[in-house]
């Protein structure tokens, strides 16, 4: 397995995303850092810089769901970073939603649009780059709750991250019956502390953000097809989600 040395991370510029580039450059990667808060991104940059001299860090303003964006920053950053990218982070996302049929569609849609939509150009734009270059590892960034369904507001956001599991699965197929050495990764975080966390950030639960994170990037750099971390408890609870009764995995929501 090469080293992935040239790494893109959609919304890069809080949370997942930004511990992620901190991780990442901390191990001497390139990267390529994208949000639609510039302003954060370049704080994240002069800091990642300060702290790494050696390596390169590219930015841009991207709205992943302005699709023809999508196409187009993501080979301005290759060009960035010397025309090639090695692994593609889609990790940008919202966790806002409403329970189905309470008057909250406009919240859900958002979600909808922003995690399957936005991630499935994202993945269009990165497979066509590892197309070209016939290498490179694509990364979904799910969830726990893709498992199952899940209750209230939870809803249309788990549906979401289970589209793109089931999306990151597809590509994944594909590569491997056509034998293309492109490898693609589903990571499934259970609780990890961000902006987005909410209530669930009130579980025992919740892992602290750089022990999640850096979980994330080890399953990463190893290339697993199916990750959920933090391995402990997340592992066993995804097991527990799959198979119990709905009326149980109901109380996860």
């Amino acid at each position: 397995m090469s080293e992935r040395r040239n790494i893109l991370i959609t919304g890069a510029s809080s949370g997942l995303g930004a511990q992620m580039a901190r991780e990442f450059a901390a191990r001497g990667r390139n990267l390529a850092l994208c949000a639609r808060r510039t302003e954060a991104l370049h704080t994240l940059r002069a800091e990642l810089l300060a702290a790494h001299p050696g390596i390169t860090v590219a930015v841009r303003a991207l709205d992943v769901n302005d699709h023809p964006a999508v196409f187009e920053v993501f080979r301005a950053l290759a060009d960035d970073l010397g025309g090639r990218l090695d692994r593609v982070i889609v990790n940008a996302g919202l966790g806002k939603g409403r329970p189905i049929g309470t008057g909250g569609f406009a919240a859900n849609v958002q979600t909808a649009q922003t995690n399957f939509t936005a991630a499935l150009a994202q993945c269009e734009a990165a497979m066509e780059h590892f197309r070209e270059h016939r290498d490179g590892h694509l990364v979904v960034i799910s969830s726990v709750s893709a498992l199952r369904g899940m209750p209230r507001s939870v809803t249309t956001y788990a549906a979401t991250k289970a589209g793109l599991s089931a999306l990151a699965e597809g590509i994944r197929a594909e590569m491997l019956a056509t034998r293309t050495p492109i490898r693609v990764s589903a990571v499934h975080p259970g609780y990890i502390a961000t902006e987005m966390s909410g209530r669930a950030a009130r579980t025992p639960l919740m892992a602290e953000l750089d022990k999640g994170v850096r979980s994330m990037v080890r399953a990463i750099e190893r290339e697993r097809a199916d990750a959920r971390v933090p391995a402990w408890p997340w592992v066993p609870v995804g097991f527990l989600v799959r198979h119990l009764p709905l009326r149980l995995v109901a109380r996860f929501g």
